[in-house]
Order: C-alpha cells, then sequence, then structure tokens
C-alpha cells in the first residue's frame, strides 16, 4: 500500500525525524490560505506539489513556486485537477521552500534476498534513484540494517561519511538513517524512503548562516499483509488512486495481482497459484493475473474471482485448479456455474477440482458442459491451446 507524501511524512516525524512544516490543500483558495501562513512565519518562497501516487510530479508540472499568496492560489489551480500519468490531482500540499545547499538520497527496504533491511544511500539525491543505479551504481551505498537493533551506531556514521556528511552534520545523518529503519520496522514497510534528504541553509538566532539535514520528501510503501497489526494505517489508504480491481478483490477476501498475460487463473493457495502460473508458461501461455481464493473458498468467492477475471478484456482463455482441502470442489463448481451464467462475454474454461468432494463436482461441472481436466498438466496444456484459437480467430 503506497502513501501519500504528507502521511509519509507523518510517519516519520512520529519516528522523530527531521520534517519541515506542511499543509495540504484541496482547493486553491485553501493553498492561497496556507501560503499566507508560511509567509507569516518569515518564508520567502512555497512550494506547491501535487499529490499523487506516481514519480515524475516535477517535470508533469505537478510543482511549483510561489513568491506570493496570490502566486500560490495560481499555482494550486493549475495543478488541482490535472493529469499525472494518468491520475488526477486532488490535493497539492504546500510548505515553506528550502534553500537548498546539497540534495541526497536516503532509504530503507526490504532487500527479500537478502532476507535483512537493506540502508541505502547516495549523495546524487533529488533524482530518480534508478537513474543513478542504472549510469552510476558505485554512487549508490549499501549497509544491511541488524535484525534485531536495527541500524547500529557504527554502520550509521559510515554511512554518513560515504555521503560526505560528517563534522557538523554528522550526528544528525546518524539519526536520519537510524529513524529511517525504525520507521519502516515500527509500521511494517516495505519501503521508507527521503529523496531529497536536503543540506538546507537558513539564518540562526545570531543572524548566522547555518545549514540543518531536513527531509523534504518521503515515499512510504507499506506491506498490506501487515496492515492487521496497525490498524489506523488502513485509514491512510488513498481510495481516489486505487485500482478498482484491486479495491473489489480486497473486498472479497481475494489475493489478486493483475498480470500481462492472457490466461486468467482461479486458484486455492498461493502455493499452487505460482505452480499453476509456472506450468501455464511452460506450455507457452502467459498467465493475467495471480489470483488466489483462499483455503474455504465460498461459491459467492469464486463467482467474484471470475467477474474480477472478465473485467480484464485482454483475457482470453480462464484456467481453474482448486485442490479441496476445507475448499469444497462441488462448492467451486457451484460458484462457477453461477459465474457463467452471469459473465457478460464468452470466455472458454477449463477446469481441474481434486480432493474434497471432488466427484460432486465432477458431476455438477459436467452436467453444465464444463471443459475438464484430470491433472493440472492437461489443464494448463488445454488452456494456452484455447487463447490461442481465440487469438487465432481473430
Amino acid at each position: 500500500m503506497k502513501l501519500q507524501e504528507y502521511h509519509a511524512k507523518a510517519l516519520l516525524q512520529a519516528a522523530g525525524l527531521p520534517v519541515p512544516p506542511w499543509q495540504v490543500a484541496t482547493s486553491a483558495a485553501q493553498a492561497r490560505a496556507q501560503a499566507e501562513a508560511a509567509f507569516g512565519t518569515g518564508a520567502a518562497r512555497v512550494v506547491v506539489k501535487a499529490q499523487v501516487l506516481v514519480g515524475g510530479r516535477g517535470k508533469a508540472g505537478g510543482v511549483k513556486l510561489a513568491a506570493t499568496p496570490a502566486e500560490a492560489e495560481a499555482a494550486a489551480a493549475a495543478i488541482l485537477g490535472m493529469a499525472i500519468k494518468g491520475i488526477t490531482v486532488r490535493r497539492v500540499l504546500v510548505a515553506a521552500a528550502a534553500d537548498i545547499a546539497h540534495e541526497y538520497y536516503l532509504a530503507a527496504t526490504l532487500d527479500r534476498a537478502a532476507q535483512r533491511v537493506l540502508v541505502m544511500g547516495s549523495a546524487e539525491g533529488g533524482v530518480e534513484i534508478e537513474e543513478v543505479a542504472a549510469t552510476r551504481p558505485e554512487a549508490i551505498l549499501r549497509v544491511y540494517a541488524h535484525p534485531h537493533l536495527g541500524l547500529l551506531d557504527f554502520q550509521a556514521r559510515q554511512l554518513a561519511f560515504g555521503l560526505g556528511l560528517g563534522g557538523p552534520h554528522l550526528r544528525d545523518a546518524v539519526a536520519v538513517a537510524q529513524g529511517l529503519v525504525r520507521c519502516l520496522m515500527a509500521n511494517d514497510a516495505d519501503l521508507v524512503e527521503v529523496n531529497p534528504l536536503g543540506l538546507v541553509r537558513s539564518t540562526g538566532p545570531a543572524g548566522e548562516a547555518v545549514t540543518t539535514l531536513e527531509c523534504l520528501d518521503a515515499k512510504v510503501t507499506l506491506d498490506d499483509s501487515a496492515l492487521t497489526r496497525h490498524p489506523g494505517l488502513e485509514a491512510l489508504r488513498d481510495l481516489d488512486e486505487e485500482d478498482p480491481t484491486d479495491a473489489q478483490a480486497r473486498a472479497e477476501g481475494i489475493s489478486f495481482i493483475k498480470l500481462d498475460g492472457d490466461i486468467g487463473c482461479i486458484v486455492n493457495g498461493a502455493g499452487l497459484a505460482m505452480t499453476t502460473m509456472d506450468l501455464v508458461k511452460l506450455y507457452g501461455g502467459a498467465p493475467a493475473n495471480f489470483l488466489d481464493i483462499g483455503g474455504g473458498a465460498r461459491a459467492d468467492q469464486v463467482a467474484a474471482a471470475m467477474r474480477l477475471i472478465l473485467d480484464d478484456p485482454g483475457v482470453r482463455a480462464i484456467l481453474v485448479n482448486i485442490f479441496g482441502g476445507i475448499t469444497r470442489g462441488d462448492e467451486v463448481a457451484r460458484g462457477l456455474v453461477e459465474a457463467r451464467a452471469q459473465q457478460h462475454r464468452e470466455v472458454p474454461m477449463v477446469v481441474r477440482i481434486v480432493g474434497t468432494n471432488a466427484a460432486e463436482a465432477a458431476a455438477i461441472l459436467q452436467a453444465a458442459a464444463f471443459q475438464t481436466a484430470g491433472s493440472l498438466d492437461e489443464a494448463a496444456r488445454k488452456a494456452v491451446a484455447a487463447a490461442c484459437e481465440v487469438s487465432a480467430g481473430r
């Protein structure tokens, strides 16, 4: 689950990280009032930033600077309602613009291959980290946090020195790096990213020039599977930007991930679903989705899964692979019959059901004239052949 920037900054702030004040506006007039408040605290300029869950906001015109409240209002008016990569901007973040001396990149993420929390840093912040990784991979520093103790002091210091943040900024750099790891672990996040981490110029109490580290942007991705441990975080989900299919699948209790193929898969159990997708690939096909209806799927869930798959116009065949343990085969078969009666377009379907009440399921499917298979290999071959026939017919 991706969080909007203003929600991500709130999590960083709660972890004790240095995040400058901000406000969120849903109208140009509200943005003007917020800009007036920022100018009242001594800001020379304000920044108005589109709040969308995609990158490239600046290149798309979704980030603008303003020197007066009127300019801030005009900037918000231009940004609100615009589309960035197909997503309509409904909110803008308004904050005092920072006088940046240098931009850094710093993030904590889950490295699944290493089964550790990885902290990455680069002195080339302010740009997409993918660009740096592609052109100058040596510019990215990596260190693994301790699985129980987090990022240790000496590791954080080494990272800070590697970024060139020694001297008066060492302590703050260490605190930010360790804070990112704490934030990730406390919220069961997959990614906590600050880009840029800015070295910001300001004026001290005696009029002297000072520089401080500030988290000027934030990106947080949460592990959906862990949200039950953090009930308050579910409320941060932005339903306006969520794919309707994902929202429907979650409401039905179905694990669903859309892919690029043309064979829809309905399976119970994540491991069996992965095996099913592998066999589809083995026989020359391409799965259109990962879909796990769970261990105790009911007929209505099966029908809901069918609707999710048929909503994808690229699906040319459907493969149903059910191993009945807790799941009853006859219940699944009834769901398939109900779903086919309600489907809005004809798509060939191959069904394999074994296990609990498989004989009853076979009778139901035979009476409804479903194409069945006795083994997963046979089912995968038939589904791939059916998709090819539909494709050739077009």
